[in-house]
């Protein structure tokens, strides 16, 4: 007779999905990191062939040769750096803030025309931001706003994919928790302060992800909305580096720029990942 022992049996096709899954991990990662030890190199290692995927000898001389590169103008590469995350940061804290605010009447109050308002802001989803560059430009040259920090925050403020997950997110929330609330006293703007922004933590982080990493990357604003130098975003410095004469030279100063680039990112994926996925399973519901 066989033994009534019963092991457990291996799941064969989760360990294949784990591999493939990692393998495919570490394929995505593998530009990132190659960015990385590039911006490390020396120039004797840059112009290896075949090319050498992780840095032997690494130095900092890039990172000088980027201070040096920059620092030809009457601007120091650190304003470039200010400018992005001062606007930046504006972008995503006044961009939150208006989303929230236009999203807690449109989900939980009886507005009048709260459902074509509603699908307005579905339908500005649907329109490239290429759409509204010239009627922006022409706003923000009649009120005066060229060459100010106005001009780079201002334009950018009205984001339709920030109300829309915000909505979204809202109406799973329970009427009656607002209306706890109420019943003990909070004035709209309490229930809003206390309620509503600490059960919209996940849509916040979402829009703040999406929001700063458009934002810190976008070159367009800078290059429209200002002529002076000190006003400069650092996106518009970098392409600078990487265009006109030089530009083979300046390869390890190039991925120096990158990788100061992208350091902000990575480090507001890592704070707002968590809360990304539990937006998306929200969103796509309805009331």
């Amino acid at each position: 007779m066989f033994g009534t022992y019963r092991g457990k049996k291996t799941d064969v096709g989760g360990i294949v999905l784990y591999v493939c899954l990692t393998l495919l991990g570490l394929l995505m990662l593998a530009p990132l990191v190659y960015m990385i030890s590039s911006a490390f190199k020396p120039v004797s290692e840059l112009f290896l062939f075949p090319p050498r995927f992780f840095v032997n000898n690494p130095t900092l001389l890039n990172f000088r040769d980027l201070l040096l590169v920059t620092g030809t103008t009457s601007v120091p590469f650190s304003r470039y750096i200010f400018n992005s995350l001062f606007i930046s940061i504006c972008i995503v804290f006044f961009g939150v803030m208006i989303s929230a605010m236009a999203a807690y009447p449109l989900a939980k109050h009886n507005m009048p025309f709260r459902g074509a308002i509603f699908n307005m802001v579905v339908l500005a989803l649907m329109f490239s931001p290429l759409v509204v560059q010239i009627p922006q430009y022409l706003l923000v040259s009649k009120l005066g706003l060229i060459n100010t920090y106005w001009a780079l925050i201002l334009p950018y403020l009205a984001a339709p994919m920030g109300m829309f997950l915000m909505t979204q997110f809202l109406r799973q929330l329970p009427d009656a928790l607002l209306e706890a609330a109420r019943m003990d006293g909070a004035s709209e703007w309490k229930v809003f302060m206390s309620v509503v922004l600490p059960m919209l933590k996940p849509a916040i982080a979402t829009f703040a992800l999406f929001s700063f990493i458009s934002a810190w990357n976008d070159p367009y604003p800078a290059m429209v909305y200002t002529t002076e130098e000190d006003m400069k975003s650092l996106p518009l410095a970098i392409q600078t580096i990487s265009g006109g004469a030089g530009v083979v030279a300046r390869v390890g100063t190039l991925a120096a720029a990158s990788l100061l680039m992208i350091i902000p990112t990575i480090l507001v994926f890592i704070i707002t990942q968590r809360m990304v996925l539990q937006t998306m399973a929200h969103s796509g519901l309805k009331e």
